[in-house]
């Protein structure tokens, strides 16, 4: 006997939070786990492997591979739980008043089950136009692994009409989100005994520099407030995150890392913002360090890069979205996610919509409720109907 969806659900979710897939780590398991489940209904997936060998994203088409379909794309890595307080084992799946903790769940592993949890009535409805699942890695460190899949898909002779990128939205339709782009600066300056600091170039001070001119255009941007009142927080965003630098009180520091990411609205308005100030640190700050001494002076390196998703209301894939969900409204958030990717590299209209709040991601005892994850089942399930009709 067949068990039920909700418990297919949960089958497969305690599976998939099972193996630990922190970025830092491989997720080949994984992926071999899901090729696994997906040939027992006859489904081979294609693996894209990264340079390592020891990372892999799927692409899975079920139905005709010469029409055009609709993507369900999911990441399968997760962020550290170290210095976190869990009451349980993370990386055990618990079922608690509705609730399903374990890393990952909401974040987004949830979404990834359900898709897995509905290839049987995918196969079953004989799909005039296809769904494709494309699961891949390294999405919290930048969107790093969803890149090389899109490289391949965009080469394809058959383009996808659109996709659904399973974040966490509690199933709401959202039609946009910001980019980010982040850098590293290093100051090289010239370490000397404090009692004769004039004769040193401090890092730090020169780096605390960059910080001020950083604070300062954040404001800026802060008044520069958007007319876009689908976002809750109406404006790019510009800080610094983390600064490292010195070795003792005695020491002119010789070395200081900063790092300062912008949030910005329009689609590529991040890179605009830190190309700015990386321009203006190299006019202000760097001559003055070379005066001092011709080694000193800031390398700047690009951390990561993803940008803004915008798409129209009225386009086809957001009314779908829509109909899908049951749902006449839209949004926007400030959290990134690879749907901008698939439209800018893959030109593949994009919507973000999946189970689970962004107030549960990346927290101790992380969970999903069952209630979001049974609504992301119907909405799959409606499109399969979708999907058989052609």
């Amino acid at each position: 006997m067949q068990s039920s969806r909700p418990d297919r659900i949960r089958k497969l979710l305690a599976d998939l939070v099972a193996f630990d897939t922190v970025s830092d780590r491989t997720n080949l398991p994984l992926i071999a786990h899901i090729e696994s489940y997906l040939a027992a209904f006859g489904i081979k997936g294609e693996r894209i492997i990264d340079e390592t060998g020891k990372k892999a994203s799927l692409w899975v088409t079920i139905g005709p591979e010469d029409r055009p379909g609709l993507v369900l794309s999911g990441h399968t890595d997760v962020v550290p739980v170290v210095g976190q307080d869990w009451s349980h084992d993370p990386f055990k799946l618990v079922e608690r008043g509705g609730k399903l903790y374990g890393r990952g769940t909401t974040d987004m592993k949830g979404f990834v089950a359900v898709c897995l949890a509905m290839v049987p009535e995918m196969v079953e409805a004989k799909l005039k136009t296809p769904i494709h699942l494309a699961i891949s890695y390294d999405e919290e460190i930048g969107c790093v692994g969803v890149r090389p899949m899109l490289r391949e898909i965009a080469k394809t002779k058959v383009k996808p009409l659109g996709a659904f990128i399973g974040e966490p939205t509690e199933m709401k339709v959202i039609i946009g989100h910001k980019g980010k782009h982040g850098v590293r600066a290093t100051f090289r300056g010239l370490a000397r005994h404090s009692s004769i600091a004039p004769d040193g170039v401090n890092a730090i001070e020169y780096a605390a520099e960059l910080i001020t001119e950083i604070r300062r255009r954040a404001v800026k941007l802060a008044a520069a407030r958007s007319t876009d009142s689908l976002y809750d927080v109406p404006h790019s965003t510009l800080l610094t995150s983390i600064v490292h630098g010195g070795a003792a009180l005695n020491i002119v520091p010789d070395a200081c890392t900063v790092e300062f990411e912008c949030r910005g609205i329009g689609i590529t308005e991040s890179r605009e913002v830190t190309d700015a100030i990386v321009a203006w640190a190299k006019a202000e700050l760097e001559p003055a360090m070379k005066a001092k001494n011709a080694d000193c002076g800031i390398d700047f390196e690009e951390i990561l890069d993803y940008p803004a998703l915008d798409t129209a209301a009225d386009a086809a894939i957001v009314t779908l979205a829509k109909s899908l969900a049951g749902r006449n409204d839209h949004a926007k958030v400030a959290f990134g996610t690879e749907a901008s990717l698939f439209a800018s590299m893959a030109d593949i209209p994009s919507v973000v919509i999946g189970p689970g709040s962004i107030a549960q991601a990346h927290t101790p005892d992380e969970f999903v409720e069952m209630a979001e994850l049974e609504k992301c089942a119907g909405f799959v399930e409606r499109l399969i109907a979708h999907c058989k009709k052609g």
